[in-house]
This record gives C-alpha cells, structure tokens and sequence, in this order.
C-alpha cells in the first residue's frame, strides 16, 4: 500500500499551539474534531486562519487537521495560521517566497508580561499616597 501525502507543522502565538495536518483533499478544515464554523464561532478569526491559503490561492486544494491548545481563541486562530503557513511550504518550498513577504512566516513573539512583586500587574502601581 502506497503511503499517504501528508505534511505537517506545528504554529504558536502566546500561549496556544497548533499542530496542523495538510493532505490533499477538497477543502475540509476539522479542528479537534469539529467544523471551522463551531469551533472558532467568528468570522474574524476564520479568516485569520485561512489567510496563507487563501494567499497561496489553495483554499480547496488541502483537506485540514488541526490539533490545537492553550490560550484563547484569537491566539490559537494566530497559531493556526502560522502552522498552515508552515506546512504549505513543506508541501511546496516556492510557496516560501510569496508567503514570507505577506509575513505568514514569522512568529509573533510578544507575550504576557508577568507581574512583578510590589505592583499591581506587570507595570501597574499602587496609587500613591503622600500621606
């Protein structure tokens, strides 16, 4: 038996990771087992997600795995992308060039800050009283 094409790639953003599964299909994009629309439940963020396919113009070429967790929706939509990115260039290395310049291939590398002893939050004082 033959095996399968399958490409995979792992995305992060903040807290949340995305292991993504790319297989040659009709379009279907599963996340942990359920559709796009009632996992994700904004439009906003579907289109986050789908961004580098619809640049790479492959938005029904790919059927979609992804297995994702940690953080909320808006980071692991970031993650999502980021790993799609990255399996389409495996699928395809001159895929790279075009999705590099729309900047699907970098990491968001920002953060929660943590809190510091003595204040507030990460930066936030406690009001200042003279006396």
């Amino acid at each position: 038996m033959a095996e399968e094409h399958r490409f995979e790639a792992t995305g992060r953003r903040k807290t949340s990771v995305a292991r993504v599964r790319l297989r040659p299909g009709s379009g279907q994009i599963l996340i942990n087992g359920r559709r796009v629309e009632d996992y994700l439940r904004r439009d906003a963020l579907e289109m986050i997600m789908v961004q580098p396919l619809q640049v790479t113009e492959s938005r029904d070429k790919f059927d979609i795995h992804i297995s994702s967790q940690g953080g909320g929706l808006r980071g692991q939509a970031g993650a999502m992308s980021l790993g799609i990115a990255r399996a389409l260039v495996a699928y395809d290395p001159t895929m790279r060039t075009t999705l590099k310049k729309a900047g699907f291939l970098t990491r968001d590398p920002r953060e929660k800050e943590r809190k510091k002893y003595g204040l507030a939050g990460a930066r936030k004082r406690f009001q200042f009283s003279k006396r």
